[in-house]
């Protein structure tokens, strides 16, 4: 009977059966915050290659992506190694006519609406697998957002180590002051995704994070 479910388990996207050596580091936070862009930095500046399409378009990742074997090295020359999940933003209401807003068709945008809140739901049930949790948050965004609230909540909930990513800080309206004082218990690192910024001290964080 254990081994009956043992590969019943080793079917599902993660394994309560497997140990731990698989470290799992996600990516969470609202739409439009900058997760695929950070993916795509990360896998761009250790792998070589892009991980997740972005676009400006919010819910442009719908399913969870994952990248195995990532490694980074900090300036001691040490290494950390992780699976990269990178996962579909967090909302708490997806409605499909925000979609028909953007030029979509009725169909699309139901489609799409569909697949986000399936999106969300996944999210939430993979926080169980994940090791730590980088929260990618938009810095031009005021941070006391329902969201937020509910993300942090679900992480809190869970013990997850956490790391908040204030993206976006190449723009004028950036604040990063303001989503410390939100956020007091954990990390902050104010970085741009798309254009590499403060990326050195961000990978430095995440070596911290999971220790």
């Amino acid at each position: 009977m254990a081994n009956f479910f043992r590969r019943l388990f080793g079917k599902l996207p993660f394994n309560p059966f497997s140990r731990k050596d698989n470290f799992k580091l996600g990516l969470y936070g609202p739409p439009n915050g900058g997760k695929s862009t950070l993916a795509n930095r990360i896998c761009t500046d250790w792998l070589g290659e892009e991980m997740s399409t972005v676009s400006h378009i919010a819910h442009e990742t719908r399913e969870i992506t994952m990248k195995e074997q990532v490694t980074i090295k900090n300036k001691r020359g040490k290494e950390l190694t992780f699976s990269l999940v990178d996962t579909p933003g967090i909302a708490t209401k997806i409605d499909y006519e925000d979609f028909l807003k953007k030029g979509m068709n009725k169909g699309e945008a139901k489609k799409r609406a569909k697949e986000a809140t399936k999106g969300v739901v996944d999210a939430i049930k993979w926080l169980d697998t994940m090791d730590s949790v980088v929260v990618v948050l938009d810095a031009t965004k005021d941070p006391y957002s329902q969201v937020n609230i509910t993300i942090i909540g679900n992480l809190q909930a869970r013990n997850i180590p956490v790391l908040i990513a204030a993206n976006k800080v190449d723009l004028k309206k950036a604040n990063i002051e303001v989503i410390k004082a939100a956020f007091p218990q954990y990390q902050i690192v104010g970085i741009s995704a798309k254009y590499g910024k403060q990326v050195e001290d961000f990978y430095e964080h995440l070596f911290k994070l999971v220790k």
